[in-house]
């Protein structure tokens, strides 16, 4: 393996992994001695270096790990401290209610009952975790069943499932005029 490529794995293994990883393991993959590798992490530690990069190669003992330069502590600060917003639009919202109160529940189950795709709905609830993929319903295609988390009971302040509110009829039946009117919608455009 040349040097260009032998570096460039042992920046992707190290990047991946993560944490430290012990120079004759890295010998292995790259296929070279460790006397060879210790080399080639000497470079690329001296170029990281030199090129003012944001990362760094750290060693510990007989192992290296990818690091960020301290100096780049404050603005991962900035973007760890910065909360991930979580916004559910009211068709975000019905997918989810759909889910919480028939799970387990296909895709299909869902359309259904909203009358429309709900695609761009399950991915997000599934970004948030507030829903799960929770098996294959056993049947023709073996669906995908989706189900809440703990993350979507914790959001919602509640223990359990039980402990949400009973939907009464005149609710079920605005959620379906809401989903027909939405129906509509799309036709018209």
């Amino acid at each position: 393996m040349d040097r260009t490529k032998a570096e460039a794995v042992i920046e992707a293994v190290l990047f991946t992994m993560g944490e430290s990883v012990e120079i004759s393991r890295l010998a292995d993959v790259i296929e070279e001695d460790v006397r060879t590798t210790k080399a080639i992490l000497k470079d690329m530690e001296e170029r990281y270096e030199k090129e003012d990069r944001g990362i760094v190669l750290t060693r510990f003992d007989d192992a290296v790990q990818l690091c960020t330069k301290s100096d780049m502590y404050e603005y991962l600060i900035k973007i760890a401290k910065a909360p991930r917003k979580m916004v559910l639009t009211d068709t975000v919202l019905e997918t989810l209610s759909i889910i919480a109160y028939k799970q387990p529940v296909t895709r299909v189950e869902i359309e259904k009952v909203r009358g429309v795709s709900c695609d761009h709905a399950i991915n997000k609830l599934l970004e948030y975790d507030l829903i799960t993929e929770l098996g294959r319903l056993e049947a023709p295609g073996r669906p995908l069943l989706f189900g809440t988390t703990e993350q979507f009971l914790r959001c919602f302040g509640v223990k359990s499932l039980e402990e949400l509110p009973e939907l009464n009829p005149v609710q079920l039946e605005e959620f379906k005029q809401q989903a027909e009117e939405e129906i509509q919608m799309q036709l018209d455009i």
